[in-house]
């Protein structure tokens, strides 16, 4: 019977076996791999005990023994199918791959055959284990060894419960372990992962004054590995409502988010992901594309192709300009915006340049202020990434403004320092979020600005023209410091006095000794 282990101890482990094989940017892949498809497989397992057995609440064990005992059964092949959208034969079930593990039979073929056989099953999951090489050389420089290391992993997580977990807590677990190895593999694979913090505050912030317990379409074009838009499902009423968006331009990343989103049980119907490239074609384009809520955190100044077509595409074409080839900062925002439902509410992160950049960036903004479009200009620390250590913006989009005035929040000296990066606490993005829906000044931290006042910096939005956080230094006490001077001059007179009389009495032992002390005696 297997030991069960908790979900930390038992990655810790299986990370053990990997961590000095290769750097967290690549091993991740075999240990979000490993959990999610031990989930699927322990899921239907259970399942097959529910509907089979009196012992609902048996062992993994016993449901795969029952499981074996009907495999012919074709009424529970059709309700596996039906219920669950996939089905693993008895051979590859996680259980009994781990068996063949403790046996010392396993191949590493054995994992791809069932990977394969998975996918090719479930259309669903089609390719969300290309990242997961059983060859590698990293795992090892023979056979024996990759599978030796392969089998480390199975065995290790093999000790975890995956699926009898309260509410959603292998799916935050699993967000966790995302954010881990963003934070561990640094700049390039921090990209894929927005820190929970600012995802919370991107999330609520398009929810400030609504009420969508009667259901809500969300939209995140840049969606790396999903959290910011499963961050809704914690802030809504009615989390079964939300019907998901996105959009991913990196395969892997892809495949990462359609994991986080089923293990946060969401279902098929309710998700609607795409792999591609979000700015050089327009998606959703024939489903439904006005959002209640449009989030987004893209890649900075990112270059795009920027092509005089674009400026027929209606993303574009209200605005008579394109955003630059060199910075694709404002190119993300339009494509956000565009998809915007009238009553809605975006937010996105975007670097201070957005702000103050001219040329086309400056028409296309003065357009959007113009039109009332800019609703809040928030300033966040710097260093919250792991992708970057700039300073960041987010800035917030209506439709249905009644009014052109800009909330400006200055929050860039509110964090908390942890290890090398900084971090947003509740307490910071708490009084974010009532400062913006007050819209109300606020000393040295916040500022309403009316747009005649916006109009008169030339629609220039850099945040220190609208918020003042200069302090300024303390009176200095002119008798005090004379006081403090005139004794350090006593004490060093008297220093120097008591050195002279040390010196005086000193007699050098030859010519060139006696020399040297005079010197010194002259310095004095």
């Amino acid at each position: 019977m297997t030991t069960t282990t908790s979900l930390e101890q038992g990655l810790f482990s299986a990370a053990d076996a990997l961590r000095s094989k290769m750097d967290a940017s690549q091993y991740k892949n075999y240990l979000l791999g490993t959990v999610f498809y031990k989930y699927l497989s322990d899921r239907m397992l259970y399942y097959v005990l529910e509907l089979l057995s009196d012992q609902p609440d048996g062992t993994l064990e016993h449901a795969q023994q029952i499981y074996e005992e009907n495999t012919g059964d074709q009424e529970l092949i059709d309700e596996l199918r039906l219920s669950l959208g996939y089905i693993i034969e008895p051979k590859y079930t996680y259980n009994s791959i781990l068996q063949a593990v403790n046996n010392h039979t396993f191949q590493v073929n054995q994992l791809g055959d069932a990977f394969n056989k998975l996918e090719s099953i479930a259309p669903d999951f089609d390719g969300l284990f290309n990242d997961y090489d059983l060859y590698s050389n990293s795992l090892g420089s023979t056979a024996q060894k990759k599978t030796d290391t392969i089998a480390n992993v199975l065995q290790a997580i093999g000790k975890i419960e995956l699926v009898k977990t309260p509410g959603d807590s292998l799916g935050d677990a699993y967000e966790y372990l995302i954010s881990q190895f963003a934070s561990e593999s640094g700049k390039k694979a921090g990209e894929f992962y927005t820190p929970q913090q600012v995802s919370e505050l991107l999330t609520r912030l398009t929810l400030v004054g609504k009420d969508y317990r009667n259901g809500m379409a969300v939209y995140d074009p840049a969606m790396g590995s999903g959290s910011l838009l499963l961050n809704f499902k914690k802030y809504v009423s009615n989390p079964e409502r939300i019907t998901y968006y996105g959009q991913e331009i990196n395969t892997s990343t892809y495949n990462l988010a359609k994991m986080n989103m089923i293990l946060h049980n969401i279902d098929q119907a309710n998700r609607r992901l795409r792999n591609g490239d979000t700015l050089d074609e327009d998606w959703p384009a024939e489903e439904v594309n006005n959002f209640d809520a449009v989030v987004m955190n893209p890649p900075y100044s990112q270059k795009w192709a920027a092509t005089k077509g674009f400026l027929d595409d209606p993303r574009f074409s209200s605005f008579g300009v394109l955003p630059p080839k060199s910075k694709a900062d404002y190119a993300f925002l339009l494509h956000g915006y565009y998809h915007l439902k009238h009553s809605g509410v975006m937010s996105i992160v975007l670097p201070h340049g957005v702000l103050f950049r001219g040329a086309a960036e400056g028409k296309i903004r003065q357009k959007l202020l113009e039109s009332g479009a800019i609703d809040a200009v928030i300033g966040l620390p710097a260093n919250l990434f792991y992708s970057t250590g700039i300073p960041t913006v987010i800035v917030v989009l209506k439709k249905d403004k009644p009014d052109r005035d800009v909330m400006f929040i200055d929050a860039s000296k509110d964090f908390e320092k942890v290890k090398t990066q900084n971090k947003l606490r509740e307490a910071d993005i708490e009084r974010i979020l009532a400062t913006y829906a007050k819209r109300a000044d606020v000393d040295k931290y916040a500022h309403l600005a009316s747009f005649d006042e916006i109009k008169e910096n030339d629609f220039n939005l850099n945040i220190p023209r609208y918020v003042d956080t200069f302090e300024e230094e303390p009176p200095v006490d002119v008798k005090q410091l004379a006081a403090e001077m005139r004794t350090i001059k006593e004490e060093e007179t008297k220093v120097t006095t008591e050195l002279k009389q040390a010196m005086a009495e000193l007699v050098g032992t030859d010519p060139e000794a006696q020399q040297l002390l005079e010197q010194l005696k002259d310095i004095l």
